[in-house]
C-alpha cells in the first residue's frame, strides 16, 4: 500500500478553506476537512488516479460544486509514496505555494 503524507504547507491550505467557510458561515466545516481527508485514501491504492499536472505532478479531484477541492500531489514510485503538496477550492486559480 501507498504511503500518503502531507507537506507542512498544507496546513496553511486547510486554515485558508477554514476561513472561506467560516466566512460564509458553513455549518460543520471540520466535516468538510475530514471529506478532503478521507478522499486521500484513494491514493493509498491507486496513486495515480489524479489527472496529470506541471512538472510531473498530479491533481486528485476532491467532490464537486460547492464541496469541491483539488490536491496537487506527487507520487515518488522508487519510494511507493504520495507527497500531498497542496489544496484549494476547484474555484480557485490556482495553489497558494505554486
Amino acid at each position: 500500500m501507498t504511503r500518503i503524507e502531507l507537506a507542512p504547507q498544507v496546513a496553511d491550505d486547510f486554515e485558508r478553506i477554514l476561513d472561506h467557510l467560516a466566512q460564509f458561515q458553513v455549518e460543520q466545516p471540520e466535516l468538510r476537512i475530514r471529506e478532503i481527508i478521507e478522499a486521500f485514501n484513494v491514493l493509498a491504492h491507486n496513486p495515480m488516479i489524479g489527472r496529470p499536472a506541471m512538472n510531473g505532478k498530479r491533481e486528485l479531484v476532491i467532490g464537486r460544486d460547492s464541496h469541491g477541492y483539488v490536491a496537487l500531489y506527487r507520487y515518488i514510485v522508487e519510494v511507493d509514496a504520495v507527497f500531498i503538496l497542496a489544496i484549494r477550492n476547484q474555484q480557485e486559480a490556482g495553489y497558494a505555494a505554486f
